[in-house]
């Protein structure tokens, strides 16, 4: 993948515009779509819009710190990198290189269940660095129990339980681009595919091109065919609280809960065992019409009090979103489309890129509003309009 150009990435929405030049159609389009209409897609941004900051001058903001920890770990900034599926077909071994990324910069990589790179590449690839693994709770329990091991015996320090995906929303992009991996051989991915050399490259340089956390590892799934037919059977429509109490018998360390948009919920989350949950609507990839995950904090917030860490998931590509997030209540942030839009754009060093500016952001928004501590930060910095 050829360097970014030199002066010219100076935001995310930089990296963006450059990630949909390099990588194909149907592998931006899964990053950078909705489901349905895409409402809650967007209405994730524009919360973060509708709140200004108060500026204040004259204090001493010479000495700052955006260092804080989420879930028991000490980060350089309170931002994990999200769960992304389908990481590696942004950029060949893109799970390898963001979680690098992640761990030279001092914040937690998210591994996802359907990732592209299998755990014990990734575990390998770094060192065997601590990092969260994200599962989905599956109909196969004995499946889920062996990810449960693989993770604890790649040093994995956190467990992502997601909990909105019991079926599928709807998203017209991936329909329409006919979404597989690897790309079936149609005349309009040929076309696309030929427009994207080093990408094609990249991809015929690695072993990794399929969902390595399952092909090899779910009883009789050893090739795309039986993937497809596995995966679409084994999401679990009757996933209740009492499989997350199991998973937390079964794990016995730090448990994250994430797809929370409701108080009851969080609350529920918290008795089956959750060390943290995570308010978030799949990046709006799930109910179009739910509301947006900024929206949704402040309730969950009074939901659990002080009883767990409660993170924000959804909408967040900059700094400045982070401070907001952060300032009312949340005790960490994810990135997920803003992490892929990096990889896409410019593998490792694109996701060193993304990270970054967004610390700069948030270190230079933490100045003006006259803080200089993350930990200082609360909703005194805001004004609503």
């Amino acid at each position: 993948m050829p360097a970014l150009p030199a002066g010219e990435i100076c935001c995310i929405e930089d990296l963006r515009r450059l990630a949909k030049k390099r990588v194909p159609r149907m592998f931006y389009d899964y990053v950078d779509g909705g489901s349905w209409t895409e409402s809650t897609y967007r209405a994730n941004e524009e919360a973060f819009r509708r709140l200004e900051f108060r500026q204040r001058v004259a204090v001493d903001i010479s000495r700052r710190s955006t260092a804080t920890s989420m879930a028991g770990q000490a980060v350089r900034m309170p931002v994990a990198i999200a769960p992304t599926g389908l990481t590696g077909m942004q950029h060949a071994d893109g799970e390898i290189l963001a979680a690098r990324a992640a761990r030279d910069f001092g914040i937690p990589f998210t591994l996802s269940t359907m990732s592209i790179c299998p755990i014990e590449a990734v575990a390998e690839a770094t060192g065997r660095h601590p990092f969260w693994f994200q599962l989905y709770v599956l109909r196969d329990r004995g499946f889920v129990e062996a990810l449960i091991e693989r993770a604890r015996a790649a040093n994995c320090s956190a467990l992502v339980v997601t909990m909105d995906l019991q079926v599928f929303g709807q998203r017209h992009k991936d329909k329409r681009n006919g979404l597989s991996t690897p790309p079936r051989p149609t005349l309009r991915n040929l076309l696309d595919l030929a427009c994207k050399p080093r990408w094609c490259l990249g991809m015929l340089g690695t072993r990794h091109r399929q969902f390595g956390n399952i092909v090899g590892h779910a009883e009789g799934v050893d090739d795309i065919g039986d993937l497809v037919k596995w995966t679409s059977e084994q999401f679990d429509p009757a996933l209740s609280w009492r499989d997350v109490e199991w998973i937390k018998y079964r794990w016995g360390g730090t448990l994250i809960v994430k797809g929370i948009l409701d108080p009851e919920d969080a609350r529920l989350a918290v008795a089956a065992g959750a060390d943290a949950v995570v308010v978030s609507n799949h990046g709006g990839r799930q109910l179009d019409g739910a509301p947006a995950s900024l929206c949704a904090l402040p309730a969950v917030l009074d939901a659990v009090g002080d009883r767990v860490e409660v993170h924000l998931d959804g909408g967040i590509r900059s700094g400045q979103d982070v401070l907001k997030a952060v300032a009312l209540g949340a005790r960490g942030t994810y990135i997920g489309r803003a992490m892929m839009y990096g990889l896409g754009a410019g593998g490792q060093q694109g996701v060193a890129a993304a990270l970054e500016l967004i610390r700069n952001e948030l270190d230079l928004s933490m100045a003006f509003c006259g803080r200089t501590d993350i930990g200082q930060v609360d909703d005194g910095i805001l004004l609503r309009r």
